[in-house]
């Protein structure tokens, strides 16, 4: 499980990106990369981290399950990810 600061602080930036989504595209637009700069450093879609719906974890991240790979394993196992089986040859 990741640090509860650590999810908090992602979900901070992606609020932060939201919300200036539409001014930095109008500013993009009109190429003044000077207001651009000056806007926040977490307005940029860049720094937002994909992470575990479940445990927080940013490393081995499945983007289709939005999940880590530990998470995706244990849940495939029990049968809770529809269309998912544990593959055998």
């Amino acid at each position: 499980m990741a640090k509860k600061s650590w999810i908090e602080r992602d979900k901070r930036k992606r609020k932060t990106v939201e919300k200036y989504a539409a001014l930095r595209a109008e500013l993009k637009a009109a190429r003044d990369y000077e207001a651009l700069s000056r806007l926040p450093r977490d307005a940029s879609p860049v720094r937002v981290v994909n992470r575990c719906k479940v445990s927080g974890r940013k490393r081995a991240y499945l983007r289709k399950f939005q999940l880590s790979r530990l998470a995706f394993r244990e849940l495939a196992l029990e049968g809770m990810i529809p269309g998912v089986t544990k593959s055998s040859w």
